[in-house]
């Protein structure tokens, strides 16, 4: 694990795009106390208070995934997340698909991940995380939001903080890479947000009614609406209302 910090980033995720991915190790870390263009889901920009959270990128090389199974390392990284938050001694965690991170109705941390194929291969996923660890106050265009000082009443050090979530990415990486995927894909069904539950989502600019039923292998949210009609919805296809 190589873990560098920078005071100032536009976004961690950018940073990484412009290194030659030949000389980086896998698990090297780039970390920023502030982001001046941090990115979400969705083109949104991720908004964190200075000094006070996490934001920060890891560098990976899957080259043992196949391209069409790449959601698979969606799942781990996300279910590492969770383990490392319930260690710390947060319940009621939840995967709000595909890979944000809440507690009950409320987020405490978003991924973006950029996959790079090349050559048929799966070369190089750059995992963009942000995770709200000592802010306690925020601004309208943050939503529903949590933190682990609201949660545990406790001031956290940032830096052992992210060693943790790493070690903790980690070893979900590895479960990845020794074809522990029947596991990962159960434990993500498990913690899928709303899975099961009849909910209001927007699909087609229209609002329905529709219960989760499962995630496809390649990634697409599945649903049955109240109309027993069955869809498989890509990212910018399904809204949660």
């Amino acid at each position: 694990m190589n873990i560098v910090w920078f005071d100032t980033l536009d976004s961690t995720n950018h940073y990484c795009e412009l290194l030659d991915m030949n000389d980086v190790e896998e698990f090297t870390v780039i970390a920023a106390r502030e982001q001046t263009a941090g990115r979400g889901q969705r083109g949104n920009h991720w908004v964190s208070a200075v000094g006070e959270n996490l934001t920060f990128s890891i560098v990976l090389k899957p080259v043992f995934l196949p391209p069409l199974r790449q959601f698979e390392l969606t799942k781990a990284v996300s279910l590492g997340i969770v383990d490392a938050l319930e260690a710390m001694g947060i319940g009621g965690i939840f995967i709000k698909w595909p890979n944000d991170i809440y507690v009950g109705d409320r987020k405490i941390c978003g991924t973006l991940i950029a996959n790079t194929i090349t050559g048929g291969q799966f070369a190089v996923a750059v995992c963009g995380i942000g995770l709200n660890v000592n802010q306690t106050k925020f601004g309208p265009e943050a939503g529903r939001p949590t933190s682990l000082r609201l949660l545990t009443r406790t001031k956290a050090d940032l830096n052992t903080t992210l060693t943790y979530l790493i070690s903790s990415i980690e070893r979900r990486y590895e479960m990845l890479r020794q074809n522990g995927e029947n596991e990962i894909d159960k434990e993500y069904l498990n913690r899928l947000y709303q899975c099961g539950i009849a909910a209001r989502y927007r699909h087609d600019g229209q609002g329905i009614t529709a219960i989760i039923t499962g995630v496809s292998p390649t990634g697409q949210l599945m649903l049955r609406t109240d109309e027993g009609r069955e869809l498989s919805c890509a990212m910018k296809e399904i809204e949660f209302l």
